[in-house]
C-alpha cells in the first residue's frame, strides 16, 4: 500500500502537500499521509467542473459505458487490495471489506448497463381540438456539477453510489471524501484517471469541512448528494436553489411477529448479522427488536448467546466479527449511552467494558422509550430488546422515531406484511429479513429525519438528469 497519495483536481493527480494522516483503525499507527485540499483547490474543481459540462454533455452514452466497464474490470484485479486497504483505514473487519468490494463492483456494473439506457418518452399532446397536429417527446439530460460528500463507514460503496450515476448521466462532480477514509474514493480517482473522461470532469478532495462551504453553497453546482449525520438539513438550508438529496441515518426496528415465519435460530442468525455487522457502523444497522412476548422466552436466550460469543478483535484476522469502531471519541459516546440507559433501568443481557475504539457487542432489554438509545442513532455495536403484545402495537413502536430509513419484519402473515408496508413511516420495509439489507439497485432512502431522495443506481441516475421537452406544431 503506497504512503503518500495525491488528491485529483479537475481529473488530475497533485500532490501540493501531505498533510492529511490517515491512520490504521486497529492500532492507531498511522498507514499513509494524503493531499489535503483547501478552498482554493475547491473553488478551482468546481471551475473545472462547470468548464466540463458541455463536454459531459456530449460525451456519448456507449463511451460513458466504457468509463464505468474499465473501472470494473480494475476494481476486480485489485479486490483484495481494495479489502485490505478498507481493513487498514475503515477498521473493517476482512469479510465485511470483502463484501463491501463486491457491491462496489456491481454499483459500476449496474451503472455501465444503465448509462445507455437513459431513454425518453413521447408525449401524447392532442387532448382537444386545440391541440390536433402538435407532437410532444421529452429526452432526459444532465443537471449539470454535482458535488458529493461521503461518510466514513463505507468508503468504497458510499461513493460508488455518486460517482457511478454521475458518470452514466453525464454530469461532471466533485467528491469530498470524509478525511477519516480517504484513501479508498483516492484509489477510484486514480481508476478514473485512466480513461478518457473529459478533462474536468470529476476531482476527488480530500478537505477540511471549513473549506468544503462551496460544495454547498456555490450557485455553479446543480446538485448536492450528502451522506452523514443530521448536519445534512443545515446543508439543505444553505444550498440556495441546487437540488439537494440526503441520506442521513436511523435508529432502524425489526419486528419479529408471533410467527415469524422462519426458525427462531435463523431469526437470530439475521439479527445478529444487521445489529453487530461492521461495528453497527451502519445506518441500517438493527437497533431496535421488537419480539412477540409469546416468542421473547424463546428468542431471549438464543440472542444472547449468539452475541456473547462474536469475537471482537484485529479486522484482519478471518475470525473476527466486531472491528474497532471508527474512532474513540465514538466508541466512548456509544459507551456512555449504555450506561444511561443502565442507570435508568435498563438491563445488560451481553456486553463488556469498552478497551479504547473496541466496544464489545451489547444487547439491552427493558430501556426506556425516552433514553438516547431509543431516541437516536447509536452507530454502533448495541442493540434492543423489547415485547409487544399486539401487531398493531410493534408498528406504532416503529414509528415513534424521528428517523424513517427502513424496517425489517419477520411474520408469516400476508396480512401483516401489507399491512407494515402501507403503515411504517420508512423508506423501505423488508418482510422476512432485517432492515440491514440492501440491494445496490433498489430504491434506497428514508423519511422523516432520514433524509430525502432515493439512492440505487437508476434512481440516482433521475436525480441527476431533468427532463427536456421538445415539442413540434404539425400540419
Amino acid at each position: 500500500m503506497p504512503t503518500s497519495h495525491p488528491y485529483y483536481l479537475a481529473s488530475r493527480p497533485k500532490a501540493p502537500n501531505d498533510d492529511l494522516e490517515v491512520t490504521d483503525k486497529y492500532s492507531g499507527e498511522c498507514i499513509a499521509r494524503v493531499a489535503l485540499a483547501d478552498a482554493a483547490a475547491v473553488d478551482e474543481a468546481i471551475a473545472a467542473a462547470s468548464a466540463a459540462r458541455a463536454a459531459m454533455r456530449a460525451f456519448p452514452p456507449d463511451a460513458r459505458r466504457d468509463v464505468l466497464e474499465h473501472c470494473v474490470l480494475r476494481f476486480r484485479e485489485r479486490a483484495e487490495e481494495l479489502a485490505q486497504l478498507l481493513c487498514a483505514e475503515a477498521g473493517k473487519p476482512i469479510g465485511d471489506a470483502r463484501g463491501e468490494v463486491s457491491r462496489l463492483i456491481d454499483t459500476f456494473r449496474e451503472a455501465a448497463a444503465e448509462s445507455t439506457r437513459i431513454g425518453g418518452e413521447v408525449h401524447e399532446l392532442q387532448i382537444s381540438p386545440r391541440t390536433r397536429g402538435y407532437r410532444g417527446m421529452s429526452q432526459r439530460v444532465p443537471v449539470g456539477v454535482c458535488s458529493f460528500i461521503t461518510p466514513f463507514n463505507f468508503p468504497l460503496n458510499l461513493v460508488a453510489h455518486k460517482v457511478a450515476p454521475a458518470i452514466a448521466a453525464g454530469c461532471p462532480f466533485v467528491l469530498k471524501p470524509s478525511e477519516k477514509t480517504p484513501l479508498g474514493a483516492l484509489l477510484i480517482g486514480g481508476v478514473l484517471a485512466e480513461t478518457d473522461l473529459p478533462l474536468g470532469a470529476f476531482s476527488v478532495l480530500p478537505c477540511r469541512v471549513e473549506d468544503a462551504t462551496a460544495l454547498v453553497e456555490d450557485d455553479r453546482i446543480a446538485l448536492l448528494s450528502f451522506t452523514g449525520g443530521l448536519v445534512g438539513w443545515d446543508l439543505k438550508a444553505r444550498a440556495g436553489r441546487k437540488k439537494v438529496v440526503l441520506e442521513l441515518g436511523g435508529n432502524a426496528a425489526c419486528i419479529v411477529d408471533a410467527d415469524p415465519g422462519a426458525a427462531l435460530d435463523h431469526v437470530v442468525e439475521r439479527l445478529v448479522l444487521g445489529a453487530y455487522y461492521q461495528s453497527g457502523q451502519s445506518c441500517i444497522s438493527v437497533q431496535r427488536i421488537l419480539v412477540h412476548r409469546s416468542l421473547i422466552d424463546a428468542l431471549r436466550p438464543r440472542l444472547v448467546e449468539a452475541v456473547s460469543k462474536l469475537r471482537t478483535g484485529d479486522p484482519r484476522d478471518e475470525h473476527t466479527f466486531i472491528g474497532p469502531m471508527i474512532d474513540e471519541d465514538a466508541a466512548r459516546r456509544v459507551e456512555d449511552w449504555i450506561d444511561e440507559a443502565c442507570r435508568a433501568g435498563a438491563t445488560r443481557l451481553a456486553g463488556g467494558a469498552r478497551k479504547g475504539r473496541m466496544l464489545p457487542a451489547t444487547l439491552l432489554e427493558n430501556v426506556p422509550r425516552d433514553a438516547r438509545l431509543q431516541r437516536q442513532e447509536a452507530f454502533g455495536p448495541v442493540a434492543l430488546i423489547e415485547p409487544f403484545d399486539e401487531f398493531d402495537d410493534a408498528l406504532s413502536i416503529v414509528n415513534d422515531s424521528d428517523f424513517g430509513l427502513q424496517a425489517g419484519v419477520f411474520t408469516a402473515s400476508l396480512d401483516h406484511a401489507m399491512r407494515a408496508w402501507d403503515r411504517l413511516e420508512v423508506g423501505g420495509v423488508i418482510i422476512g429479513d432485517v432492515p440491514s439489507f440492501r440491494v445496490d439497485t433498489m430504491p434506497y432512502g428514508g423519511v422523516k429525519g432520514s433524509g430525502l431522495g432515493r439512492e440505487g443506481v437508476r434512481y440516482a441516475i433521475e436525480d441527476m438528469t431533468e427532463p427536456r421537452l421538445l415539442v413540434i406544431r404539425g400540419s
